[in-house]
C-alpha cells in the first residue's frame, strides 16, 4: 500500500522529514522550478527519489481534482506509532506530556488544522481512533501542510479506554464541551501532563469519553451561533496551554 501525497508544503514537509519510503515524484511539466518547487526537486534528487515531469492534466486525474499545485508524491504508508512513544517523547524533552486526542473528527481539514496547532504548539503525541474516523490520508498531510511528518500519531482501537490507560500513568484527561460541568479555559491551571480531547463535528464528545475525562472546559462565547469549530476551539485551547508553559510571545 501506499499513499499519493499532494500540495507542495506537505510534499516538502514529508520529504524533509524523511519518515517514508518514497517512490516517486511527479511534477507538472511546464511548471516554474522556482521557490518550494525547486527546494523539492533539490531534496529528492539528495534522496535519490526518482523524478518525472508529467503532464498537469495526468496529474489532475490521478488525484480526482485536488488542489496538487503541480506536484504529487508517491510515499508509504503514514508511519504511526504506539501511544508509548508519545509519552517516551515527552520524557526525553523533560517536559509534561501533552497529547491531542481526537474524538471520531471526520473532516480532513479539521483535523489538518488542529495537528498544524498541534505541531506548532509542542505535541508530543496526537491519538485518533481507527474507525469511523478520518486517519492521516493525503487529504489531511494537505490539509496540515505537512505536519503530519513532524508530528508523532497513534491510532487506538477504543479511546475511552485510552483516557483510562493514560490517567493511570498520571496524564491528566480535558475534555472540550460546552457542558454544564465545564468550566472557562483560561481560569484553571493546564500545566500539568495532560491530554486534550476534542469532539467530533456535529455530536462532539463520545458520551463515555465525555464522562471519563477528568474535567471538562469550554471557550465562553458572546455571539449567537452557540459553538466554535472544532479546530478552531482545539486550537485555541492548545495556544493557552503552550503559553501557560512558560512559552513566550516572541519566539
Amino acid at each position: 500500500m501506499s499513499d499519493l501525497l499532494y500540495g507542495r508544503n506537505a510534499v516538502r514537509e514529508s520529504l524533509r522529514a524523511n519518515r517514508r519510503w518514497f517512490a516517486r515524484l511527479s511534477i507538472s511539466a511546464g511548471a516554474q522550478e522556482i521557490g518550494v518547487l525547486a527546494e523539492i526537486i533539490k531534496i529528492a534528487q539528495e534522496r535519490d527519489v526518482p523524478i518525472e515531469r508529467v503532464d498537469r492534466k495526468a496529474l489532475d486525474r490521478q488525484l480526482h481534482g485536488a488542489n496538487h499545485q503541480g506536484v504529487a508524491l508517491e510515499a508509504s504508508d503514514y508511519p504511526y506509532v504506539a501511544v508509548d512513544e508519545c509519552l517516551a517523547l515527552a520524557e526525553e524533552c523533560r517536559e509534561p506530556a501533552l497529547l491531542l486526542l481526537l474524538d471520531h473528527l471526520q473532516d480532513p481539514q479539521n483535523i489538518g488544522t488542529l495537528l498544524r496547532t498541534a505541531e506548532i504548539t509542542g505535541v508530543h503525541g496526537v491519538l485518533m481512533p481507527g474507525r469511523r474516523a478520518s486517519e492521516v490520508t493525503p487529504a489531511v498531510v494537505n490539509a496540515s501542510s505537512g505536519a503530519t511528518e513532524r508530528l508523532y500519531i497513534s491510532i487506538v482501537s477504543n479511546l475511552a479506554q485510552t483516557i483510562v490507560d493514560l490517567q493511570r500513568q498520571g496524564v491528566w484527561v480535558v475534555g472540550v464541551e460546552n457542558d454544564e460541568r465545564a468550566v472557562d479555559f483560561d481560569t484553571i491551571d493546564l500545566d500539568m501532563p495532560m491530554a486534550l480531547v476534542i469532539g467530533s463535528e456535529g455530536s462532539g464528545l463520545a458520551r463515555l469519553v465525555r464522562e471519563r475525562c477528568d474535567f471538562l472546559v469550554r471557550l465562553p462565547m458572546a455571539g449567537q451561533i452557540g459553538s466554535l469549530n472544532a479546530a478552531v476551539a482545539g486550537s485555541i485551547v492548545l495556544y493557552h496551554i503552550w503559553r501557560q508553559r512558560g512559552n513566550p510571545s516572541d519566539a
